[in-house]
């Protein structure tokens, strides 16, 4: 591959850079990625309308992921992505206000409940095993109670 440059594809090495960008957006979680594609497409796109050194090229990727990267930010600061599952990735949050029976005793402020087929560590007064107990909160691999 004598002679092959950095710009010898022309716009097409921003664009595969930006194909590049938003498959690794696929692979990686966050939202990082997908504004370096853009400003990779961008820079193709302006390549495309006027020829460039190299290194004007890079100052303007540069330039375009930081204004991306930086814009974003404070639009998603102001405007926060909602979602439908919220505690998706919070399980012991999800079981707050749940009516459930001691595995084994609390005793000295921890014991164990089963919530389906997990046991969780349970912090609360103490109580026999198989009490009823009312979780009120998660705070971690631990479930807050109280008794029902």
């Amino acid at each position: 591959m004598d002679g092959f440059s950095f710009s010898a594809l022309g716009p097409w090495t921003w664009w595969i850079a930006a194909a590049v960008l938003a498959i690794l957006e696929l692979v990686v979680p966050g939202i990082f990625f997908i504004w370096l594609a853009g400003a990779a497409a961008v820079v193709g796109a302006i390549i495309l309308a006027v020829d460039l050194p190299v290194t004007v090229q890079v100052a303007l990727f540069a330039v375009f992921s930081v204004v991306a990267v930086w814009g974003s930010r404070r639009y998603l600061g102001r405007h926060p992505i909602e979602s439908d599952q919220p505690l998706l990735n919070q399980r012991a949050a999800t079981y707050v206000g749940r009516v459930v029976t001691l595995e084994q005793p609390i005793e000295n402020g921890r014991g164990k409940v089963r919530i389906g087929d997990t046991l969780w560590l349970a912090e609360g007064p103490d109580l026999p095993a198989g009490a009823t107990v009312r979780v009120v909160r998660g705070d971690g691999a631990v479930l807050v109670v109280e008794a029902a």
